[in-house]
């Protein structure tokens, strides 16, 4: 979520005006907005962090599957090779044994190269999975940050307001929301 670096600045000059007037529960308001911010920035926080690792995911997945394809072009060369020498061994003749031995000798390096390429292959359904993983957090934080800033803001209508009840307990409730949608982004 894009936001300025002096948003939180600004909830917190909010908070500092309407300490001065020195009505309590305006103090109440001020003190659930600046502790409002600083979860929303945490949260902030950890929604980009989510957001990097997913990329990063992603990216190494990418990565572990051009090895694999790369291996599994290496398999076939072998393997055509392999069929090759076997063909010749098949046919006789003075090398009969050499193209034999070749064509076992391939066979081996195919062997190793279609297990190399299955576990590539596996590392790269582990990092697209992983990514996904990420991405999903990043969608629940994403949400739960946008109640946290939502809540500021309908906890600064309290102030506005000059001592309304009604917006500061909807602020506790849609930040409570957020706060909890926070926590199970890691716990779901």
């Amino acid at each position: 979520m894009s936001e300025s670096p002096a948003e939180h600045f600004e909830h917190a000059e909010h908070a500092e005006h309407a300490s001065l007037l020195g009505d309590p529960f305006l103090m109440r308001v001020s003190v659930t907005i600046a502790i409002l911010a600083v979860v929303a920035a945490t949260v902030g926080s950890l929604e980009t962090l989510e957001t990097a690792a997913a990329m990063n995911a992603k990216n190494t997945a990418v990565l572990i599957q051009n090895q694999a394809t790369d291996n599994w072009n290496f398999y076939q060369a072998k393997s055509i090779k392999k069929n090759l020498y076997a063909i010749a061994a098949a046919n006789a003749g003075p090398q009969a044994d050499d193209f034999k031995n070749q064509a076992e000798r391939y066979g081996k390096d195919e062997e190793e190269l279609f297990a190399k390429g299955k576990a590539l292959e596996r590392q790269t359904e582990d990092n697209l999975r992983e990514s996904e993983n990420h991405e999903h957090r990043h969608h629940i934080l994403t949400v739960a940050v946008t109640l946290l800033h939502v809540a500021i803001a309908i906890a600064t209508i309290s102030i506005i307001m000059r001592g309304q009840r009604w917006p500061w307990y909807t602020a506790l409730v849609l930040g409570a929301l957020g706060s909890i949608g926070a926590a199970y982004a890691y716990l779901g």
